[in-house]
């Protein structure tokens, strides 16, 4: 789960935006009108369904300009906000998607208002299905119904907090790090960089040395360029290039700086050393002397003085065992 807060110019272009998720024209060019059903679904009369309401409070749904007009009539007990249009949007991975019925999503949403501290005053919830991943739009009223202020501050900080503590409490999949990075979203010099980071962890389990990095990345068209110390041909760092953009290995992650990279390729080269097998048996063993035991000893390694004692325990004793 992850929540981002967006700002909000106006109530009108607000409430427009999250209700109005339809198919924005027909066929012959004219807009499609929206209407809302018996079960509270926003539609289009040739368009599929792309967002339905989940909730509201002090306002009177489904008619948008009526919704508006409810928002700004609030904001007139308080005129000295600014901005009173709070906007926060909720994203879910594809992989809940079949456990985030409306009545989960609304009762998500409106939980996680409250441990925001945003509670007495007017919000709609809104569920749009236009991208494959499920997510809902929260527009609030930051003048409370007694014309108090809904503080904004530590917004972001709060914001993160409570989508981890909601996370864990329903058993909603978090991504870590950058799979959360909504790809298509990234301008440059951002978007080349997340393409390279990609690249490289796909191609990196399969690579046992540097080479074998380069080549798979070079079919990718990412380049890769080796800094060096002084005049000198050892390396000590490493940058990678695509579409006239390059980073350095640290810039684009941590753990694929050029310390670390070559540290993983060290562990894939490292040889494990066979175990010598002792050419002589313990029964074999059994069977000889205690002289022809010693020499045996001495000339094989693998030959152990466990194996010689399970053996013939007596021969322990013996002065020519103690001398091997």
């Amino acid at each position: 789960m992850i929540g981002k807060i967006i700002a909000g110019s106006s109530f009108g272009a607000t409430v427009g935006y999250v209700m109005n998720r339809c198919r924005p024209e027909d066929g012959e060019g004219h807009r499609a009108e929206s209407i809302i059903s018996e079960a509270g679904m926003d539609k289009t009369e040739r368009g599929k369904v792309q967002s339905r309401i989940l909730s509201f409070k002090g306002i009177e749904p489904p008619n948008v300009q009526d919704m508006v007009r409810d928002f700004k009539d609030q904001t007139l007990l308080n005129p000295r906000i600014k901005n009173a249009v709070g906007h926060i949007s909720l994203s879910f991975s594809p992989k809940d998607a079949d456990r985030l019925t409306d009545p989960v999503m609304a009762q998500i949403a409106r939980e996680y208002m409250e441990r925001m501290g945003i509670r007495n005053t007017q919000l709609l919830i809104v569920r749009h299905t236009d991208q494959a991943h499920p997510h809902c739009h929260i527009v609030y009223n930051r003048v409370g119904n007694n014309g108090q202020t809904i503080s904004d501050k530590n917004i972001k900080i709060r914001n993160s907090k409570v989508c981890k503590e909601l996370t864990a409490k329903y058993g909603l999949y978090y991504p870590r790090g950058k799979e959360q990075v909504r790809r298509e979203r990234l301008r440059e010099p951002d978007k080349t960089k997340y393409a390279i980071y990609d690249a490289i962890r796909g191609c990196l389990p399969g690579c046992k040395s540097w080479g074998d990095l380069e080549k798979r990345l070079q079919e990718r068209g990412i380049t890769t360029t080796f800094k060096y110390c002084g005049n000198t041909d050892r390396r000590q760092g490493v940058l990678f290039g695509m579409s006239g953009y390059t980073f350095s290995g640290s810039k684009i992650d941590r753990a694929f700086s050029f310390s670390k990279l070559d540290r993983h390729f060290s562990q894939a080269q490292r040889i494990v050393t066979p175990i010598v097998q002792p050419r002589y048996s313990a029964q074999a063993i059994g069977n000889l002397s205690v002289a022809e035991l010693a020499i045996t000893v001495r000339r094989s390694p693998g030959c152990s003085a466990v194996a010689v004692i399970r053996a013939n325990p007596s021969i322990w004793a013996a002065s020519a065992w103690r001398t091997v």
